[in-house]
């Protein structure tokens, strides 16, 4: 590569130079078949203006040759350092004041560069998350084993518990391709027309009902129909682990409130379907709500007498949430909740849909 820089820097030097020599030839060409000469002047006179041309246009075509080439080959190196996994590296800073091509294309650069600086640390997190999520059931499993063959007459208890942690590892390796193949592109069903209400109201009515062992209860308040040509699969994977969190995380004996509505768009006349899943939970920071739709980040619940729980689960229910929402072209977004709780405010596109509002 260096040498491929040398070259180029000579080429821009070489016919710089030759540009400007030839332009002084030209002039004195032009002055010798003209006639234009002063009187009593030998005719190698004009080759005085030719020589000092020639030399004078060394140190311009240097420089044009060293401001064109500079931004290269600093570029080259950045480039060599990325493909060694040096994301840090940065270009713009070191071209100066340039505003020209150069300084656009080194701040494409720059930016190209940060992301893939961001990918490789969020890389080294989710590996890090990976194995810590995995190592927790397995020491669980092996301690149960432990105390099995311990005690025989346990057996029967440790069998239960490793079945148990062998049913949150599936869940969890289970959870962790979904989210794998969102992310990838890799996960892209058939699309078929489904009545999204009806699918909320069957996740909703599962959900009453696990919700009754800590005296909460979950409503829904929707529209009548809201048809649209999805992929059902994802789309009910993400409404179900909106609505599972929020009843995970709800106090007991709350109300954890489903709400479907259209928003009317004037672009199109289909509209948007809005749906928002309410708790009373501890809730989230405003600043931190965008990170619960990341893997793996989990927040701690209050119980009722100030201690601080973890809440079980992997951490990521949301992100698969918001990554088949977007599968959609629809997003995801959480609030928090007036007098206490979380609001999560998924929206999905009404291309193709066709909605009915609620009977009174």
């Amino acid at each position: 590569m260096q040498f491929r820089l040398g070259r180029m820097f000579w080429r821009i030097f070489f016919m710089g130079w030759l540009a400007m020599v030839a332009a002084f030839l030209c002039a004195g060409f032009y002055m010798h078949v003209s006639g234009v000469q002063p009187p009593d002047t030998p005719r190698w006179i004009f080759l005085i203006p030719l020589l000092a041309g020639a030399t004078v246009s060394v140190p311009i075509a240097f420089g044009i040759a060293w401001h064109i080439s500079k931004p290269v080959r600093h570029l080259s190196q950045a480039l060599r350092d990325a493909a060694l996994a040096r994301f840090d590296v940065r270009v713009l800073p070191a071209l100066g004041s340039r505003r020209d091509e150069f300084a656009y294309l080194a701040q494409e650069f720059d930016e190209m560069a940060a992301r893939l600086q961001q990918a490789a640390m969020q890389q080294r997190q989710l590996f890090h998350d990976v194995s810590h999520e995995l190592r927790s059931p397995l020491a669980r499993i092996q301690a149960a084993i432990g105390l099995m063959q311990q005690d025989p007459q346990s057996a029967a208890a440790m069998a239960e518990r490793i079945s148990r942690e062998t049913e949150r590892l599936d869940q969890f390796i289970e959870e962790l391709l979904t989210l794998h193949k969102l992310e990838a592109g890799a996960m892209n069903p058939a699309r078929e027309r489904v009545d999204v209400v009806e699918l909320l109201a069957d996740i909703v009515q599962d959900a009453a009902f696990e919700a009754q062992a800590r005296g909460c209860v979950v409503t829904l308040d929707a529209l009548d129909s809201f048809v649209a040509e999805v992929a059902g699969e994802p789309l009910y994977r993400a409404f179900e682990n909106v609505v599972r969190n929020a009843v995970k995380y709800t106090a007991p004996d709350t109300t954890v409130e489903v709400r479907a509505r259209t928003l009317p768009t004037p672009d199109d006349g289909a509209g948007w379907l809005e749906v928002s899943v309410s708790d009373r939970g501890p809730g989230v920071p405003a600043e931190s709500c965008e990170e619960i739709f990341e893997p793996f980040r989990r927040f701690e619940s209050h119980e009722r007498d100030g201690v601080m729980r973890a809440v079980p689960g992997t951490g990521l229910g949301l992100a698969i949430a918001r990554r088949a929402l977007e599968l959609h072209g629809g997003d995801i977004r959480a609030v928090p909740r007036e007098g206490g709780g979380l609001v999560v405010i998924a929206r999905l596109p009404g291309s193709a849909a066709t909605a009915r509002p609620a009977s009174r």
